[in-house]
């Protein structure tokens, strides 16, 4: 089935007095969504009483939960000791979102620094080839870890480069960020077939299996001349991109995605507007 949820708690969620994140399950539910994505950004610091708390909750109210690891992971860092913690971090992400009943694990593949794209790339690779060992090592292969398409030109993420991670072994299937795809190609995605070419390339290239529940992140978003500034809410009409064309595309391609809105404050609120633009079709 497809989801909707926000990333995060919302500004109308501390408005209403909530404060921790297992009251956030309730918050979600009650709003008619599905799906809620924590976001350990800077850094995995919770115990496992919190997170089996938090699980709990979720549970109890019968939404599903995700995360995403750490903002400063970087797969194609030149130095093999700090590309060792981005191990570490998606690891500890994914022990922690078990412990939460979650199987969703969303994470930054890497920036292309000083090398040529094509070094940044290949090295990206062969790290995460090893994070796929240090996947299966340690038991975690039943989870689904998510390589994000990214909205910044000197980012590694286009989705040719997610495809290609996402090859290494069926461990990967891809977070598409369809603002971030649409910031750093200056406002690419307009029409149902815009989205739909882009889907369905991915589906040639990993199998429908894979696809047919795969990641979504959708805000829109603000970009210049090198992608990504920052997010917005729903209420922009500058920048895009909108939702309507995709929940076709979605619909005419039977996926049945995993859709986080990532909306600047509003993302409970987006969340909503989008499961009733899909389910009005």
């Amino acid at each position: 089935m497809i989801k909707f949820g926000p990333s995060g708690n919302c500004e109308s969620f501390y408005a209403e007095g909530y404060t921790h994140t297992e009251e956030a399950a309730a918050f979600v539910k009650n709003r008619g969504l599905d799906c809620f994505e924590y976001s350990f950004g800077r850094g995995v610091r919770m115990s496992e009483d919190k997170a089996i708390s938090i699980g709990e909750a979720f549970q109890n109210a019968g939404v599903e939960i995700s995360v995403h690891a750490p903002y400063f992971i970087n797969f194609a860092n030149p130095d093999d000791e700090m590309a060792a913690k981005s191990y570490g971090y998606v690891l500890d992400s994914a022990k922690m979102v078990k412990l939460m009943g979650g199987r969703r694990i969303v994470f930054h593949p890497a920036a292309q620094g000083k090398a040529t794209r094509e070094e940044a790339v290949a090295l990206t690779e062969e790290r995460l080839k090893i994070l796929r060992d240090y996947i299966y090592l340690n038991d975690l292969q039943d989870l689904i870890f998510c390589p994000e398409t990214m909205g910044k030109l000197a980012q590694i993420g286009t989705v040719e480069e997610i495809v290609r991670f996402c090859k290494i072994d069926p461990v990967f299937t891809p977070c598409v960020d369809f603002g971030h795809i649409n910031a750093r190609e200056q406002g690419s995605l307009k029409t149902v077939e815009d989205y739909r070419s882009r889907l369905q390339y991915m589906i040639d290239e990993l199998g429908f299996e894979r696809m047919q529940n795969f990641h979504v992140h959708f805000s829109k978003i603000m970009y210049s001349a090198k992608g990504e500034i920052k997010h917005l809410t729903f209420e922009d009409s500058v920048y895009g991109p909108e939702f309507e064309p995709l929940a076709v595309a979605l619909k005419e391609l039977k996926l049945q995605p995993y859709i986080v809105s990532e909306s600047a404050g509003t993302q409970a609120e987006d969340a909503k507007y989008m499961k009733n633009a899909y389910f009005a079709l």
